[in-house]
């Protein structure tokens, strides 16, 4: 069963109709209309929303030959009074037209063509066919765009066989009639959604953002309403950073910065005093350790809770510095392992945890004063085999 007739091919501005029911689903929630103005789900575009009767309408749905409607709930038969959710198709309206719009404006300047194109829900995106576009562009691109909204352009929608149908800025491998839609003067594509019919419409294009996906660059922007909420959004971010700074708007950007490379400062003088405190620490356990026969301190330790590595680390080597001692230290959680050794103790970190780690099923690397590694099995019983292989300590 098939539609008679997709009102959204015509008149993009529709927003109620009355039509009848051709065919139904057993539950009665997927139905085929004669005639509809609910755009399906096509193109980069999203589903139409609204009712058909007393349903709201969930999805819709390109069959090919037919358009199926996804309802809440059943509806009766006869003729139905259908609505679509105009703010919703006007904002894709938009969107979708200042797409053309910016697609056509970068293959006019720079001879970059459009790949795809996607409509989220708070942004859409094109895909173009370039490794890198340059900040730049965008701003000349984007100026651009906004002059041929301003000039009002017209667009229009041609019906024309694809045999014949020349100047399209993407060839369409689609045989038949084509729905042509074009800006005035600058634009002729092949598309079925729905567009404004003139650029002013359109509203204000934002570019938003840039990324590479997959050798390619896929561009961010918003168009009309999304626009202006999302200057709003933006605006009222830059103040409240700007109260919070007590400086005027313009310089919340080169604060901000001055403040990014203060704090980087900052935590690279934190992570420096707390490595002199370890290194500290170290050197004071050296002091509290008691010396064993053969004149090494050992200090040995499972630690349960994962520790700042870096400052474990310079606690072993402020401890092993002092000379005459091996530092050992087992991390549960982690199931890992450090030994460090001075130079001499007669002990070399590596080979020992080397040979140790090899027998619990794990790996170790490091030097003669410094080795960590992983392992498989209790601490306890290996911090036991551990000593055994301390060569007299």
């Amino acid at each position: 069963m098939s539609n008679n007739e997709r009102i959204y091919y015509l008149d993009s501005y529709c927003r109620t109709f009355r039509a009848r029911a051709l065919d139904r689903s057993d539950d009665g929630c997927r139905v085929v209309l004669d005639r509809t103005a609910f755009y399906p789900t096509s193109g980069g575009q999203p589903h139409d929303t609204g009712r058909v009767a007393i349903a709201r309408v969930l999805d819709v749905i390109d069959e090919g030959d037919h358009v199926v409607h996804v309802l809440s709930d059943p509806v009766p038969d006869g003729e139905l009074d259908c609505e679509i959710d105009w703010p919703r198709r006007f904002d894709h309206m938009q969107q979708h037209t200042g797409q053309h719009l910016l697609s056509a404006v970068l293959a006019e300047l720079f001879e970059i063509g459009t790949i795809s194109f996607h409509m989220g829900s708070e942004s859409s995106t094109i895909d173009v066919a370039c490794p890198s576009i340059t900040p730049e562009q965008l701003r000349v691109a984007e100026a651009r765009a906004n002059a041929m909204v301003q000039e009002n352009r017209s667009v229009t929608v041609d019906f024309e066989d694809a045999l014949v149908a020349g100047g399209l800025r993407k060839a369409s491998e689609r045989a038949g009639s084509l729905r042509i839609v074009s800006i005035e003067g600058l634009d002729r594509s092949a598309c079925g959604g729905t567009h404004v019919r003139s650029t002013g419409e359109i509203g204000a294009i934002l570019l938003r953002s840039v990324e590479k996906v997959r050798g390619n660059v896929r561009l961010n922007f918003l168009c009309g309403g999304r626009a202006i909420r999302r200057a709003r959004s933006d605006f009222d971010a830059l103040e409240l950073a700007a109260r919070a700074f007590s400086t005027p708007l313009d310089e919340v950007p080169t604060l901000v910065l001055a403040q990014v490379e203060r704090l980087k400062d900052t935590d690279k003088m934190r992570r420096r005093l707390e490595k002199e405190l370890a290194e500290q620490r170290g050197r004071s356990l050296h002091a509290a350790t008691p010396v064993s026969g053969p004149g090494i301190r050992l200090h040995t330790r499972i630690v349960h809770a994962a520790p700042n590595v870096d400052e474990l680390q310079a606690e072993a080597l402020g401890f092993v510095l002092q000379g005459g001692a091996v530092f050992v230290a087992l991390i549960k959680d982690r199931a890992s392992a450090m030994v460090a050794a001075s130079a001499d103790s007669g002990v070399h970190a590596g080979n020992v945890l080397r040979s140790l780690l090899s027998e619990f099923g794990g790996r170790s690397g490091g030097s003669a004063q410094m080795a960590q590694g992983s392992f498989a099995g209790d601490p306890e019983t290996l911090l036991v085999r551990l000593k055994e292989l301390l060569p007299g300590v």
